[in-house]
């Protein structure tokens, strides 16, 4: 009997105390708004010195993982006389390639980044390694070295061979490095303006994996070259040119109802399917804003490319994810979230509203949590993770949903950089707070 009225006292108070925590937590005794949110990524305006943290960590890892140095191809002894350079020399052993398109996007990441920071380490590893690919390929021009380490340099086959490499080497050059660029410089573009194919009506093509085959990527892998050039010269012929392929490849590839491109179109396909390969719309819309940092603005085609680049970033909003990133498939969310795509539209979208190209009160809380969900992907080695792999075209789905993901995947890294120098430009010039809740520009009076 004792034993059953003790068991109902204890119930007593058991009700009561969940009574009392019911009464505290509800409508009428509690701010329910306020209720923190599981966010899964950051949801604050990082502070400049966590930006550079991040940017600092992916330096020191390639700054270890790629060194600025030559061997003797027999017997992997050191180069240390860069004079008489034979064809028995090849780059140190690394984990990166220096001369790919990749690493143009790096090196052009890292000039941006020492800019932003105003720290010329970020400079100096481009411009060393710049400069040593020129030294070589200005010792080895003319002479039949199958095996040279700069012979995609010398002998480019491929857009990828040549955009984004001449466009870093011109920006390094225009920033102050002093090396023999100009005869690599202009061998990029000889290749990109007389040699690389293209239809009939001057649109850069491809003849894979189908003849006459246009790749979203190649607006990057030439449009910043030809912009850049166009720049240095003042010759309005590049220009031009730059401005013919966003027309020439939205007028095929884009998707006005969607605001996303396709990633690949076959002139002879009498139907042509439309996979939204993320990675292949950051290189579109990265080539846009490149091109209108220098595209003067009495161009005639100034004011297309800027509605173009406008209407590709309103489309991109619409697929962002919850966790700030964006889909290896774009309008697919059963896709795997992707690093390096995040990345280049976080660039892309921080570049335009550091620019005005587009309204940064209704931009800029979206472009914060993309760049946030892009440092989760920074491990303390200075690694990125999360990144696709090369890709190829497809058209089937199975080809994009699978691809794999690698740390090593080389073209995470230079849009990071990129994204990470444009964050810290619009904490610079932009204040941010939480406001009943939500991330917002905080205006002014």
């Amino acid at each position: 009997m004792v034993f059953n009225r003790l068991l109902l006292i204890i119930l007593g108070f058991s009700i009561i105390s969940v009574s009392k925590v019911a009464a505290q937590i509800n409508d009428a005794t509690t701010p329910l708004h306020l209720l923190k949110p599981a966010y899964p990524t950051p949801y604050k305006a990082p502070e400049i010195s966590e930006v550079k943290n991040v940017l600092d960590r992916v330096y020191n890892f390639l700054d270890q993982s790629t060194p600025a140095d030559i061997i003797n191809s027999k017997d992997s002894t050191a180069v240390k006389n860069f004079k008489n350079l034979d064809a028995n020399i090849a780059f140190a052993p690394a984990s990166f390639r220096l001369t790919s398109y990749e690493w143009g996007v790096t090196y052009a990441g890292m000039l941006l980044a020492s800019q932003a920071t105003g720290e010329n380490y970020f400079k100096e590893y481009t411009n060393k390694r710049l400069k040593l690919i020129a030294e070589i390929a200005n010792q080895h021009r003319g002479k039949s070295y199958k095996k040279s380490p700069v012979h995609s340099v010398l002998h480019p086959s491929a857009l990828d061979d040549a955009g984004a490499i001449c466009a870093a080497m011109i920006k390094a050059q225009r920033d102050g490095l002093d090396a023999k660029l100009d005869p690599v410089i202009e061998n990029f573009i000889d290749y990109i303006s007389n040699d690389q194919f293209r239809l009939k009506d001057g649109t850069l093509a491809r003849n894979r994996p189908q003849n006459n085959t246009l790749w979203l990527d190649d607006l990057f892998m030439s449009i910043p070259a030809l912009a850049q050039m166009g720049k240095r010269t003042e010759n309005k012929k590049y220009f031009d040119d730059a401005v013919k392929q966003v027309k020439q490849f939205s007028f095929r590839m884009f998707n006005k109802e969607k605001g996303l491109y396709m990633h690949g179109w076959v002139q002879e396909m009498e139907e042509r399917p439309q996979y939204h390969w993320a990675r292949a719309n950051g290189w579109a819309v990265m080539a846009m804003v490149e091109l209108l940092e220098v595209l003067p603005e009495n161009h005639p085609g100034y004011e297309d490319v800027l509605k173009q680049l406008q209407a590709h970033i309103k489309g991109l909003s619409k697929y962002q994810d919850g966790t700030g990133f964006w889909h290896q498939l774009i309008d697919r969310n059963d896709t795997y979230l992707e690093t390096s795509a995040t990345a280049i539209f976080a660039y892309a979208i921080l570049r335009a509203i550091n620019r005005g190209y587009i309204d940064k009160m209704s931009y800029s809380p979206m472009a914060i949590l993309a760049w946030n969900a892009v440092s989760t992907k920074v491990n303390e080695q200075g690694q990125v993770e999360g990144t696709c792999v090369g890709t190829g075209m497809g058209f089937d789905p199975a080809f994009y949903y699978y691809r794999p993901i690698n740390k090593y995947a080389a073209h995470g890294y230079g849009p990071v950089l990129l994204a990470g120098a444009e964050m810290i430009l619009l904490l610079k010039n932009n204040d941010f707070e939480i406001n009943d809740s939500s991330l917002q520009l905080k205006v002014k009076g």
